[in-house]
């Protein structure tokens, strides 16, 4: 690829974007937000309007206020400092620099690479850390069009570096060795070699403060998974730090594990890579005005590692019906303005189904937001209880 077709790429998808909060912004909110906070844990008001602090965890013992990262490697220390409960049991986090790509070809360095092993299937997503100074809107797109074109180039060179990392990891090279010996793998090589050859590529994105507009530009840019986790510092009066996020596909693998759970479907547990179907909330006026007059459904969060396989959406009418009672398929899914959520088109009409009604009193309680399922889990499904 050559830097013509990256300079294309920018000024088609990138252009026009705005960058969110400036400093200058956050600053104006620190005085005039926060500029009364009583002096709590060592912190002054002074010391928010100099820091330009745009956020505080109180607590009884004193105020954590949003604390900068000085730079990239400040941000990765801290994420190697929280890496397990950011990614969560099953997943292991490399944190290995090299660079990819074949030779003569376009080169880049991936910050690092995550192996997520909770599924019956193993995915690799190549991470890109980055702090939200740095223009990140343009920076993130193009850096991770240029990892998967490096990808593709020279997926054996992204073997040797996943191999090579985890035989300086004892512990990861042993816990990759179990997995590949209980889903059906003849060794760890035989493992990388599906994870990029076959598996679909994905990435994922940390950074310490998500631009209003960056899931829009990844959704519109990019047809594969692309995942994006905020890790925020917040800082004492002593110098202590704490951090703040969302674990990696948190509420994605509390749908499946749920849905493990239950006796009545009898299918054994979903992982990430079957998902294919969401439900959504809808009340009386939206769901016959939008959902069937419309077929579509608009506003909604999709995580980017499953957007690509999302092949069916599903209402749940909230009472006094309580139950999910249409499905349809999907055509496309699409920004929402921009607004960092997403639109979901429809290609032909709902049609009904069950209904899957809310046990009074069951397990399960009504959906206030957008959850994961399949649709052969949906089909079989008579109450949300068989469902989640």
């Amino acid at each position: 690829m050559n830097v013509g077709f990256l300079r294309a790429f920018s000024s088609k998808f990138l252009g026009g974007f705005p960058l969110g909060l400036t400093r200058a912004e956050s600053w104006t909110w620190g005085q005039t937000g926060l500029s009364t906070l009583p002096d709590s844990g060592g912190w002054r008001a002074a010391d928010v309007e100099r820091e330009g602090v745009v956020s505080v965890i109180w607590t009884p013992t004193g105020a954590y206020l949003r604390a900068e990262y000085d730079n990239e490697a400040d941000l990765e220390a801290a994420i190697l400092r929280v890496q397990n409960a950011l990614f969560g049991p099953g997943r292991i986090y490399l944190d290995v620099k090299r660079r990819i790509g074949a030779k003569g070809g376009l080169h880049n360095v991936p910050d690092g690479y995550l192996l997520d092993l909770t599924g019956r299937k193993p995915r690799l997503y190549v991470v890109e850390n980055e702090l939200a100074a740095h223009d990140p809107l343009r920076h993130i797109a193009v850096q991770i069009l240029q990892f998967s074109l490096s990808f593709q180039e020279e997926p054996r060179g992204v073997k040797a570096i996943l191999y090579d990392a985890l035989n300086r990891l004892s512990d990861a090279r042993a816990r990759c060795e179990e997995y590949a010996r209980n889903h059906d793998f003849r060794n760890l090589d035989h493992m990388l070699e599906y994870l990029v050859f076959e598996a679909p590529f994905a990435a994922l994105v940390i950074i310490d403060d998500i631009p209003e507009d960056l899931q829009t530009v990844l959704t519109r840019s990019f047809q594969f998974g692309v995942e994006v986790l905020e890790l925020a510092r917040y800082t004492g009066g002593a110098g202590e730090s704490h951090y703040r996020f969302e674990p990696f596909l948190a509420d994605l693998n509390a749908d499946l594990d749920a849905g493990a759970t239950s006796e009545a479907v009898g299918s054994p547990q979903v992982d990430t890579t079957e998902v294919d179907t969401v439900v959504v909330p809808a009340r009386q006026e939206g769901f016959q005005a939008v959902f069937l007059g419309e077929n579509c459904w608009h506003a909604v969060r999709i995580h980017g590692t499953v957007r690509p396989q999302i092949k069916h959406i599903a209402a749940y009418q909230v009472a006094p019906i309580s139950a999910i009672t249409h499905v349809a398929p999907v055509k496309s899914i699409e920004p929402w303005k921009d607004t960092g959520k997403v639109v979901v088109n429809f290609s032909e009409p709902a049609r009904p189904i069950g209904p899957i009604v809310l046990v009074k009193g069951g397990r399960v309680k009504a959906p206030q937001s957008l959850r994961y399922t399949t649709r052969a889990r949906l089909e079989a499904a008579k109450t949300l209880d068989d469902l989640w």
